[in-house]
């Protein structure tokens, strides 16, 4: 069976939507694409509630399977292409902001900074290692973090990803000795009792493809809440929320 449970509707996770493109708060378990056996296909599961004659439903961008928060799909062949150019790198149009529970290291980590590796990603094992210097086959990984707040064993962490690449935020806290609470593969200490890891997928801004001179923005919130995700809200003073600029 799925991981996923599907304790929290589709309907109600639905954060934006317009006739070009659809945003969801995405749950541990599903797949926004390639969903194998024991996963829960999020575009199979859309399809389902929206309108018949929709074009398509396709991920925009990537989120992880443990992963939980703003995942966008497009729902027109137009909107795809739109979306797909904008969030390329050469593209300042787009943030992602993500929150990650860490275990707390062993040496202290400052309170802010800027991490740049160049990742390396194995496909067999459908993994990525990041490393400090370039070379063949690896890709420029960067991104930005703030220390929010802490708990006895954690360090809640804001992380603005300023690019792209396959597991990019696992990769580069392994390198240099980060590990989100729950993520066996890239080095945490346990698995989470109910699956999934420790990583949201906060915000989201992009630009409209239907008025492309507005930029959408949406914030979600962790969608299955306990102790630690309340006191990362607590600490950053956040809900869930959509806008327009």
């Amino acid at each position: 069976m799925p991981e996923n449970n599907h304790a929290v509707p589709l309907q109600s996770r639905i954060l934006y939507q317009s006739p070009a493109c659809i945003v969801v708060n995405k749950l541990k378990g599903e797949a926004v694409e390639g969903a194998v056996q024991g996963m829960v296909n999020l575009p199979q599961e859309l399809a389902a509630i929206l309108p018949a004659n929709t074009e398509l439903i396709e991920a925009v961008h990537r989120l992880d399977v443990p992963v939980t928060g703003c995942a966008l799909f497009a729902l027109t062949s137009d909107a795809l292409t739109f979306l797909n150019a904008a969030f390329s790198e050469e593209n300042s149009s787009i943030a992602k902001l993500y929150w990650a529970i860490v275990e707390k290291p062993s040496r202290p980590l400052s309170e802010s900074g800027e991490f740049t590796h160049w990742i390396e990603t194995n496909t067999q094992k459908n993994k990525s290692f990041a490393y400090d210097k370039e070379a063949p086959g690896r890709k420029k990984a960067v991104m930005r973090y703030r220390v929010i707040g802490e708990g006895t064993n954690y360090l809640f962490v804001e992380i603005d990803l300023l690019s792209g690449r396959h597991h990019q935020i696992r990769a580069q806290f392994a390198a240099i000795g980060l590990h989100i609470k729950g993520d066996l593969k890239y080095g945490a200490k346990r698995s989470e009792k109910t699956g999934g890891i420790r990583l949201h997928a906060r915000s989201l801004a992009f630009p409209d493809p239907l008025n492309k001179s507005e930029k959408i923005t949406v914030t979600a919130a962790p969608p299955e809440r306990d102790n630690l995700w309340e006191a990362f809200e607590n600490s950053s003073h956040g809900g869930t929320e959509t806008r327009r600029e």
